[in-house]
């Protein structure tokens, strides 16, 4: 018996040691299910991203994250958005560290992923209102729009329309540009979640609010209806005729940061591959094109200063017989220019563009001291910065307006829009890649294009130094593309437009509207707070 009540008496003292401690165990492991969800949905939004065509995972993501942090304080909203940036952005932007180390992709992920943490708490604000989707989609947007500005002018780099080129979504890029199809998106995969939270509540307990039930299937449904409305928008039909265009990709000798070392080598190349074409257009093997198009940084050799570099180029325009949009850096008056040079083959220069959009930390560096002080290898890569251009360009080549958009200028609404709206029948998109080897980062500047052709209903060319060079019709279809670090060349006929899209026309006002829907979601929640903790006090006195 003593044996036994000894037994027994340990067992009730072990009991309620062990329980506890597994209880505890247990509310840490539930604790860390939203963390883990938020970045794991992240990562799914990355996923969702070209070179992978899997747009439709982008809705999915957005539903957990509604799931995540629907009724969430904003403490704990902050450190879950930032989970789902970083889950978001470390993958997407891995490419910017390619040839500069980890330090520098860290230092921006970690920048830009603040952004996403102040989006998320925003969007747990305004989750409980009613209609909170709209509300919440609205917050997204507002985000994307703060991010495409600072700092340093902006880094609109994920925004979620950029992910969109294969998918059903894509037409309405044509009715408001990148944020009205942004929204559509967000928007759609918070309804996914509503529709879900609704369906398992009524499977509960039999009762759901009919307008909340409302507001989730149309927050599923307009998106999708909105897109198939905006169909007729897209359309690769000529309205000015057509132009035959070749696009040069030259390649460079060694992929990374050292091709600069090779800037006579790479003009050498871009100038052989021009007279390659022209030898096959006298063959009759190819088309004769109207006009050629070169690639950002085909000549770093200052073509206005250096007398061989102005013989190489003219000669190659003579050879095709065709005037050449080349990419240069330009010395002038002390200043540096990333600049698009029109090169008619018997006057030679006849008009510039230069790069109004200029990349912080590569074609200038801010904070020059601090970086400085930091690392000097940083400082030496970008010795000198460049100078910003201020009018948009747009050449008449041949007869047709091509409007220039350089490389990062893809990017932002903006710059893109200018060239249409003055007067732009195709638009180029001459690039540089070289310095991100064999990155995502080609595909998903690719991606971009796509979405301004369909924004703006024009052709849009990619030539690019060392691939992936494309012809993109204005429905957002690519016809013909290069492989990577080859030397080609693509020549098509394309149809040039001159009409304009709703989003052309709107331009900014789209987004300054769903920054206004946002600002009012946030307003009301904060209002409805405030109201809540009066009536408390009131109800304690």
């Amino acid at each position: 018996m003593t044996v036994t009540a000894t037994s027994v008496g340990e067992s009730d003292q072990l009991e309620p040691r062990i329980a506890p401690g597994a209880r505890t165990w247990a509310r840490r492991l539930v604790r860390l299910v939203p963390a883990a969800a938020a970045a794991l949905s992240g990562l799914l939004l990355y996923v969702s991203f070209p070179p992978r065509t899997l747009w439709w995972l982008a809705l999915p993501a957005f539903a957990v994250l509604g799931w995540v942090l629907r009724g969430r304080g904003w403490k704990a909203a902050l450190g879950l958005g930032y989970l789902f940036g970083l889950g978001f952005l470390l993958p997407l932007l891995v490419w910017t560290g390619v040839e500069v180390g980890p330090g520098p992709w860290l230092a921006l992920v970690a920048i830009e992923a603040l952004f996403v943490a102040a989006v998320g708490a925003g969007i747990a604000a305004v989750s409980k209102l009613p209609g909170w989707p709209v509300w919440a989609a609205a917050v997204w947007i507002a985000g994307e729009a703060a991010r495409a500005r600072a700092p340093f002018n902006g880094f609109p780099w994920g925004k979620i329309a950029f992910g969109q080129a294969d998918g059903v979504f894509l037409p309405l890029a044509a009715v408001g540009g990148t944020p009205v199809l942004g929204f559509a998106v967000v928007l759609c995969g918070f309804g996914l979640y509503e529709v879900v939270r609704l369906a398992v509540r009524w499977r509960r307990t039999g009762e759901v609010r009919r307008a909340a039930a409302a507001m989730g299937v149309l927050s599923l449904a307009v998106p999708v209806m909105g897109a198939v409305a905006a169909r007729p928008l897209v359309s690769d039909t000529a309205e000015d005729g057509h132009a035959t265009v070749a696009v040069i990709q030259g390649n460079v000798p060694r992929a990374g940061l050292d091709f600069n070392s090779q800037r006579r080598a790479v003009l050498d190349y871009h100038a052989r591959e021009t007279e390659r074409l022209a030898a096959e257009v006298e063959a009759g093997k190819v088309a004769r094109p109207d006009f050629v198009l070169w690639p950002e940084n085909s000549s770093d050799i200052d073509p206005f200063a250096n007398p061989d570099a102005r013989t190489v180029i003219d000669t190659a325009a003579k050879s095709i017989g065709a005037p050449i949009s080349v990419g240069g850096v330009v010395e002038r008056d002390g200043k540096l220019y990333n600049e698009q040079i029109l090169w008619d083959p018997a006057k030679g220069p006849v008009d510039t563009y230069d790069k109004r959009q200029i990349q912080p930390f590569g074609e200038y560096l801010p904070l020059r001291s601090l970086i400085g002080a930091i690392n000097e290898n940083w400082t030496a890569m970008v010795r000198q910065d460049f100078s910003r251009g201020t009018k948009p360009g747009v050449f008449t080549m041949d007869g047709a307006k091509v409007g220039l958009v350089t490389c990062y200028e893809a990017a932002f609404d903006w710059t893109v829009r200018s060239e249409v709206t003055d007067g732009a029948q195709l638009i180029s998109v001459p690039s540089n890649n070289a310095t991100f080897d064999r990155s995502e980062m080609t595909y998903q500047q690719l991606a971009m294009s796509r979405v301004r052709a369909v924004e703006h209903s024009r052709t849009v060319t990619v030539p690019v130094t060392s691939g992936v060079s494309a012809i993109i019709m204005p429905d957002g279809r690519i016809t013909q593309k290069t492989g990577m670090f080859v030397a080609d060349s693509l020549v098509q006929k394309v149809p040039l437009r001159s009409s304009q899209t709703p989003a052309t026309r709107l331009g900014i006002l789209p987004e300054i509207a769903l920054v206004l829907v946002a600002a009012g979601g946030l307003g009301w929640a904060v209002g409805a707070v405030g109201a809540g903790l009066r009536g408390r006090r009131d109800g304690d006195a």
